[in-house]
């Protein structure tokens, strides 16, 4: 597992470009954040390996009894396309480390970065058969996953309505374990102590990092009505300064949604978000650069009401939806009107507003005072409709392992 992390870092210029082709993600970013950090990845998990052990029980009766942690089997790991090479060390990451063999279903839009990394593993020694790559569609190489009978459990990143799908396959096949990461809605809530700059720009990248194809994007924000009107007007002059063009360009903020069928989703709820009422403060078209790319403007909306289908839907999109709010207990209530729960933003000084709130919105993840603050060692997963299981974090490890009781008669013994 060193091994192969460090021939990720030998190959970081290559591995970026390949995310930057497939999903038009910055390849700027990927040289500076996707790809050394997933090499971290690797690495955290192998330090990981050699640590996993059970316990000696203290029985009631004439037994001695320890548990085993051993390998759950075999892992299918089924990828999304906003983060491919994150989402791929994620999953094949602590699935080593606990000693599983695993085939990994990169998703169909974002194939090249996968079998690249199925290239490294040969070349550092992982052997034949524990890591393997396995190209195709959803309904054919992801079904065929979900209900192979040798295939002891998978984990799955990516929407809603399909994880419904792979439970439903792993319940008629072999009951095997399942692991989700499903759909968000977050909410950043401001209050009005909040720094307005330093709110504003957690707003904005909080929504237009990685064009907004991100499932923790804050895509509702709620700003207190004291400091409303000021971190509106500022957030609005930060999306027009921002710059969308050729992710290989290292000036460029922003590339090209991923394909053409995202393209129109979002685009189509910009339209939902005019026709229902909300006020368009800037954004709202595709951007036409040299006549080709599904580039897509920086969007908001105010005055977002939560039966807007901009406020209910995940978009997977650069539009943020914005709202006014008096009391921290409608703030508490309206962030929790959703389906999902992934992750929620807290901006404000008063570390007991920021107690109470974080301890009341149900969602896997809270962020005070910061935003997309992941860590090799923070568990990361989602309640109610974004799913169950944790990446990240010795609960990933755990997830990958079986817990076997072993248990002997003791025969004179001096004591139990």
């Amino acid at each position: 597992m060193m091994k192969f992390a460090d021939l990720i870092d030998q190959n970081v210029e290559e591995l970026a470009a390949l995310d930057t082709l497939d999903a038009g993600k910055l390849f700027s970013m990927g040289k500076a954040v996707d790809i050394p950090s997933s090499a971290d990845t690797l690495r955290y998990y192998a330090g990981a390996a050699d640590k996993i052990h059970g316990d000696v029980l203290k029985m009631s009766r004439e037994f001695h009894a320890y548990t085993l942690h051993e390998p759950i089997g075999v892992v299918g790991h089924i990828i999304p396309w906003n983060f491919p090479t994150t989402m791929f060390f994620l999953k094949v990451s602590p699935a080593l480390a606990a000693g599983c063999t695993m085939i990994v279903k990169p998703a169909e839009q974002t194939p090249l970065s996968a079998l690249y990394y199925a290239h490294l593993a040969k070349l550092a020694g992982i052997p034949d058969g524990v890591l393997n790559v396995v190209t195709g569609f959803g309904p054919t190489a992801g079904a065929a996953i979900c209900s192979h009978m040798d295939i002891d459990a998978v984990s799955f990143t990516g929407s809603t309505e399909v994880g419904r799908i792979v439970m439903k396959a792993a319940a008629e096949s072999n009951l095997k374990v399942v692991s989700l990461e499903l759909g968000g809605k977050s909410p950043l809530i401001i209050f009005d102590d909040a720094d307005v700059d330093m709110a504003a720009q957690l707003a904005l990248i909080g929504i237009l990092y990685n064009k907004g194809e991100i499932c923790v994007a804050s895509s509702r924000v709620y700003v207190q009505e004291g400091i409303y009107d000021k971190l509106v007007k500022k957030l609005v002059e930060k999306a027009k300064a921002w710059v969308v063009g050729d992710p290989f360009d290292p000036k460029v903020q922003q590339g090209p949604q991923v394909d053409k069928e995202q393209f129109e989703k979002i685009l189509t709820y910009i339209e939902h978000g005019k026709r229902e009422g909300a006020t368009l403060l800037t954004g709202g078209k595709p951007l036409a650069l040299g006549g080709k790319g599904y580039y897509v403007e920086p969007t908001i909306f105010a005055e977002v009401k939560e039966d807007m289908l901009i406020a209910k839907d995940e978009i997977f999109g650069p539009v943020l939806a914005l709202a006014k709010f008096k009391t921290i207990d409608e703030a508490i209530k309206r962030a929790n009107s959703t389906r999902y729960g992934l992750a929620a933003g807290i901006v404000t000084k008063d570390l007991n507003v920021a107690n109470t709130v974080s301890r009341s919105l149900r969602a896997g993840t809270i962020w005070i005072n910061c935003y997309f603050a992941f860590g090799n060692d923070c568990p990361f997963g989602g309640y109610k409709m974004s799913g169950f299981g944790r990446d990240s974090g010795l609960e990933a490890l755990h997830k990958y392992l079986q817990v076997k009781s072993v248990v002997t008669p003791l025969y004179n013994s001096p004591w139990l």
